[in-house]
């Protein structure tokens, strides 16, 4: 029965995903299964199903399933759209668990024009954050950036399936079918390409030549498969890639803008200090905070080999850092979406140990933003924290506090609150 409802989770029903959900958690409530204790570890940075999931995840699957991991903190991600939004919180309300919600996407930055920053090969693109949102309501913005994304997926399309042939997809047969709103993405494209190979060439030798003709060599199927089509179809090099500039992607300022009028938090995202870009990035975060970023994304597990003191590692210590010194919240994540990735990172190894506290730190003031943003627009870049916080580590402490003391359960003390609160007042609101 668990097994089976845990496979509802990823439904594309959103009604038979929250009966399951419901059902499981009711397991718990009655002793049947059982539900740890919140630890230490976070991650805030996972893709759904609504953008890509290389496990097919929902937001309420990831949901339940860090809510069984016992992890302090969790948090959706997706490309261009924030669908999974509304489902997520609501899924961490039913189970208990500290919830937020961010969107990424990519944005040209015009100081950076001819360096690359953290999209390999690609100078002035950069992948980009709003972290914290606590409402998908319909607004021009949001609504261009999944319009865009889809005109950018149909071209690919377009152009891979040129060099395909004669496996082509049709986009409404072959790829929408495998999103639950519609939001394609390139990797949707690989897995419907894997699939339309093995119709077309039922036989594995002849599939085999296929791919050795087109991607050149006959890569096994599943994730090696998927990720090479990508890097050889799609990529910098590849048959469908373009390369893209200044036009082919909002500014970052205008997305800040964007995000600062959600309510949310814009945020750097960091690659791994190698690109010319990152090696500036002082300059960046001055570009950054000029149009209002305040926070920092980081894929820890990605930024180090284990047992190896190297470049990457004292890289990671250094962002670390610069990010400390501008008192931004640090936001971590494995993102999932790309098979392999791990469900959390490895807090717990010689490399990551020490940078754990910080990570945690952040977390706990993104949940703390989500909830009284969403409850009383009283958000970490509100007029109310503007006001009541001469500092920013005054703020951060504050915020940090709030996340770290307060138990889902008594998030509705945050709603409806006036702005005339203290933020003591705020705090012995959860005695």
């Amino acid at each position: 029965m668990i097994e089976s409802l845990e496979q509802q989770l990823d439904s594309f029903d959103p009604a038979q995903r929250h009966r399951a959900l419901v059902l499981l958690w009711r397991e718990i409530e009655e002793g049947k299964l059982p539900a740890p204790r919140p630890g230490t570890d976070v991650n805030l940075h996972a893709h759904t199903f609504f953008s890509y999931n290389a496990y097919g995840y929902s937001p309420s699957k990831f949901a339940w399933l860090a809510r069984k991991a016992g992890l302090a903190v969790a948090g959706i991600v997706d490309f261009d759209v924030l669908d999974a939004l509304e489902e997520f919180l609501k899924a961490g309300r039913i189970v208990g668990l500290k919830a937020c919600a961010s969107l990424e996407s990519r944005v040209f930055v015009p100081e950076f024009s001819t360096r690359v920053i953290n999209s390999p090969g690609e100078p002035g693109i950069a992948y980009h954050m709003g972290v914290g949102f606590t409402s998908a309501a319909p607004q021009p913005f949001l609504a261009e950036m999944r319009q865009a994304a889809e005109r950018r997926t149909r071209e690919l399309l377009l152009r891979v399936n040129a060099f395909m042939r004669p496996v082509e997809l049709d986009y409404e047969k072959d790829v929408v079918p495998l999103t639950p709103k519609g939001n394609a993405t390139e990797r949707h494209l690989c897995e419907a390409f894997e699939r339309k190979t093995a119709r077309v060439f039922a036989a594995p030798a002849q599939r085999a030549a296929f791919w050795r003709e087109k991607l050149g060599e006959a890569a096994p199927e599943g994730a090696k498969l998927q990720n090479l089509i990508r890097a050889r179809t799609m990529k910098k090099g590849g048959a469908g890639y373009v390369q893209p500039g200044k036009g082919s992607f909002p500014l970052m300022a205008d997305m800040n803008r964007f995000v600062l009028n959600s309510g949310a938090i814009p945020t750097l995202a960091w690659l791994d200090g190698t690109s010319d870009g990152e090696k500036c990035i002082e300059e960046l975060f001055q570009v950054g905070m000029a149009s209002g970023a305040a926070a920092l994304n980081v894929i820890p597990d990605r930024n180090y080999t284990p047992g190896a003191k190297d470049q990457k590692l004292r890289n990671l210590y250094d962002v670390v850092a610069l990010a400390e010194k501008h008192h931004f919240p640090v936001v971590v994540g494995t993102e999932m979406n790309s098979p392999g990735n791990k469900f959390v990172d490895s807090f717990a190894t010689e490399e990551l140990r020490p940078l754990a506290p910080v990570f945690l730190r952040g977390a706990h003031i993104i949940y703390a933003h989500s909830v009284l943003q969403r409850g009383s627009a009283m958000g970490y870049l509100s007029k109310w924290a503007g006001k009541n916080f001469a500092t920013v580590p005054a703020k951060n402490e504050f915020f940090e506090r709030l996340g770290r003391e307060l138990r889902p359960e008594l998030e509705d003390k945050m709603r409806g609150l006036t702005g005339e609160e203290t933020p003591g007042q705020i705090l012995a609101m959860l005695n």
